[in-house]
């Protein structure tokens, strides 16, 4: 961890000492990869560095797989998003396949505007896949999640500039 003091430094300190085994032998059962359990093991604890209230959990490991559930939820997400696009692009004539570069910048792309979607609320996430991707409209949305239309639009303006933010980054 770095020399640059966080208030919970401590706290993360001992429950990376005392669980960290015990959390990359569980996401390794979870995970083929190995790198990858390490890589979710090691965000698990920067995402417990990076929270503004942080209080000793009464179940540690328990309270460390909710969060590693989580950040693999977000990976499978990820790596199905990513599957998607490139079953899509099998679809698209050899010669209009973008190259491996651009390809790369797509896929880029499409893994900023998951992660930035990722911070919306469920409902606000949800109205802005079921419009984009599903094609519903806003009163179908509207009672689908048990919201007035109104919101829905909030939702979808919501959605959008987490889309803009991904990929122009943060508006003057």
């Amino acid at each position: 961890m770095s020399s640059i003091q966080n208030p919970h430094s401590e706290l993360v300190g001992a429950l990376y000492r005392d669980h960290r085994g015990w959390l990359l032998a569980w996401l390794r059962r979870n995970v083929a990869c190995p790198s990858r359990a390490e890589d979710l093991s090691q965000d698990t604890f920067m995402r417990l560095l990076g929270r503004d209230e942080l209080r000793e959990p009464r179940e540690p490991r328990a309270f460390l797989v909710a969060i590693a559930k989580g950040l693999l939820f977000d990976y499978f997400r990820r790596a199905a998003l990513e599957q998607v696009y490139l079953t899509e692009l099998m679809l698209i004539p050899e010669s209009e396949h973008p190259s491996p570069e651009e390809q790369q910048l797509i896929l880029d792309d499409l893994k900023a505007i998951d992660r930035l979607l990722g911070k919306l609320s469920t409902k606000a996430r949800a109205a802005f896949l079921y419009n984009r991707l599903d094609g519903m409209g806003h009163a179908e949305i509207a009672q689908r999640l048990g919201v007035s239309v109104p919101r829905v639009r909030q939702y979808l303006a919501q959605g959008i500039r987490q889309c803009y933010i991904a990929l122009y980054g943060e508006p003057l």
